[in-house]
C-alpha cells in the first residue's frame, strides 16, 4: 500500500527546494513528522515471542494531527464527552461556506481567516436566534472547521450543531424553536456576509478581496438532524481525520499520484491522478496552523456556562445515563469508514496485548529503541 509518507520521502525534498521560501512552518513540520512516523528515526520498542522467538519492531508515532497513521485515536473519547452537552430536543446542522474568491486570502492568512469564519458565523446565528420570531433567546453551538473536498480541493467551511431552541435572557427558561425550522437561511447568509465584511475591513486583508464578493450570495445550509447523535458521529471524523487516508492512495509512479474519492451525492468512486507536486500542494493547504483549535463552543454551550447547561439538562429531563452517539460515518468511502470505525474501537483499548502473529502467544516487550534524531513534534 502506498502511504503519504512515501510520497513525501520521494518528492518532498524537490517540493521544498522549489517552494520552501513560501511554505508555512506548520507545513514543514507536518511533512517532517509524517515522513518519520513509525520509523527508526523516532525510536520504539522490540516485542519478542517467548515461545517461537518471533520478533517485531513497533516504532513510535509522530503524533502530528495531520498524519494519517496518527489520526482519530481520540474520536471515541470526544464523542463520549459530548453526551454531557446533548439536550433532549431536535437538532439542526448549519454549514457556513467561504466564497471561492476568498479562498486565496484564506490560504495565505489561515489563522486569522478561520478565526473570523468561526466568530462571524456564530455571531450571525446569535443575532437571528434572539429574534422572538425564531427563538427569542441565546443559542448554543458546537462548531467544527472543515477545509477539504473529497478530491483534496480547498473548500473551507464550518459546521455548527445547534439545538432547536435557546436560553432566556435570565438563564432560567428554555425557549423551544419549531421542530422543522430554526432560522431563515437567506437572512442568515446576508448577516454572515455583512459581519465577515465588517470584521475583515479592519484588517490589511480587505483590499485583497474583490469587491464583487460583497454583492454575491453567500452559502449557508440548515438541515434538521434529529437528536443530534448521528450528526456528532458525522462531525467526529472531521476533527480526528486528515484530508486523505493512506488506504485511498492507490499508486505512485512516474512522478504522479493516483487516489480514490467518492463523488458527492452519487455514492460512486472516481480516480484522480495528479503530479506529485500538485498532490503535495493540495494536501498541505489543509494543514492547520500550530495550536489552532478546530472545535469551538458558543452560547450556552460555551465552557464557562457548563454549570448553567447542567441545570438546563435537568430542567429538560435528561437522564444521567444515555446511549453513546452513533459513530457511523456517513460522508466517507467504505474503506475510510471501516478504518475510522477500527480506530474508534482501538481507542477504547489503547493498552491491548500484542500477540505473536505466528503462534498467538503474548509477546514480551524488550528495551526501548532509541530515537535517531529529535523527539516527535
Amino acid at each position: 500500500m502506498i502511504e503519504l509518507a512515501e510520497i513525501f520521502r520521494h518528492h518532498g525534498s524537490p517540493y521544498q527546494a522549489k517552494f520552501g521560501h513560501k511554505m508555512l512552518p506548520s507545513h514543514r513540520r507536518a511533512m517532517r513528522a509524517i515522513e518519520r512516523c513509525r520509523t527508526p528515526a523516532l525510536g520504539g520498542h522490540v516485542y519478542e515471542c517467548p515461545d517461537c522467538g518471533e520478533t517485531q519492531y513497533r516504532y513510535h508515532s509522530c503524533r502530528n494531527r495531520h498524519c494519517p497513521k496518527c489520526q482519530n485515536d481520540k474520536a471515541q473519547q470526544w464523542l463520549e464527552k459530548q453526551q454531557e452537552l446533548l439536550l433532549p430536543v431536535p437538532y439542526f446542522l448549519l454549514t457556513f461556506t467561504l466564497p471561492s474568491a476568498l479562498r486565496r486570502v484564506a490560504r495565505s492568512h489561515q489563522r486569522f481567516i478561520y478565526h473570523l469564519l468561526f466568530r462571524t458565523a456564530a455571531a450571525a446565528v446569535q443575532l437571528l436566534a434572539r429574534d422572538p420570531r425564531f427563538v427569542g433567546g441565546q443559542a448554543g453551538m458546537v462548531g467544527v472547521l472543515h477545509t477539504w473536498g473529497r478530491n483534496l480541493a480547498y473548500h473551507p467551511h464550518v459546521h455548527f450543531l445547534v439545538p432547536a431552541g435557546g436560553l432566556s435572557d435570565d438563564g432560567q427558561a428554555w425557549l423551544p424553536a419549531r421542530k422543522d425550522f430554526l432560522l431563515p437561511v437567506k437572512a442568515l447568509s446576508k448577516v454572515f456576509r455583512a459581519k465577515f465584511r465588517d470584521a475583515l475591513r479592519e484588517s490589511d486583508c480587505f483590499d485583497d478581496v474583490p469587491a464583487s464578493v460583497w454583492q454575491q450570495e453567500w452559502v449557508v445550509h440548515c438541515q434538521p438532524v434529529g437528536t443530534g447523535r448521528s450528526a456528532l458521529g458525522y462531525l467526529a471524523p472531521y476533527i480526528f481525520r486528515v484530508a486523505i487516508s493512506n488506504n485511498r492512495i492507490l499508486k505512485l509512479a512516474d512522478g504522479q499520484v493516483t487516489f480514490r474519492y467518492r463523488v458527492s451525492g452519487a455514492g460512486q468512486s472516481k480516480l484522480c491522478t495528479l503530479a506529485a507536486e500538485e498532490f503535495i500542494r493540495r494536501f498541505l493547504q489543509h494543514v492547520l496552523p500550530k495550536g489552532f483549535v478546530k472545535v469551538r463552543y458558543y452560547g450556552f454551550l460555551a465552557p464557562g456556562l457548563r454549570p448553567r447547561l447542567a441545570s438546563l439538562r435537568q430542567q429538560l429531563g435528561c437522564s444521567l445515563v444515555q446511549q453513546p452517539p452513533s459513530t457511523e460515518v456517513a460522508d466517507c468511502d467504505a474503506a475510510d469508514r471501516g478504518c475510522l470505525q477500527d480506530a474508534l474501537i482501538a481507542a477504547l483499548s489503547p493498552n491491548r496485548i500484542v500477540r505473536c502473529p505466528c503462534c498467538g502467544q503474548v509477546m514480551q516487550r524488550r528495551p526501548i529503541i532509541r530515537a535517531q534524531g529529535d523527539k516527535p513534534p
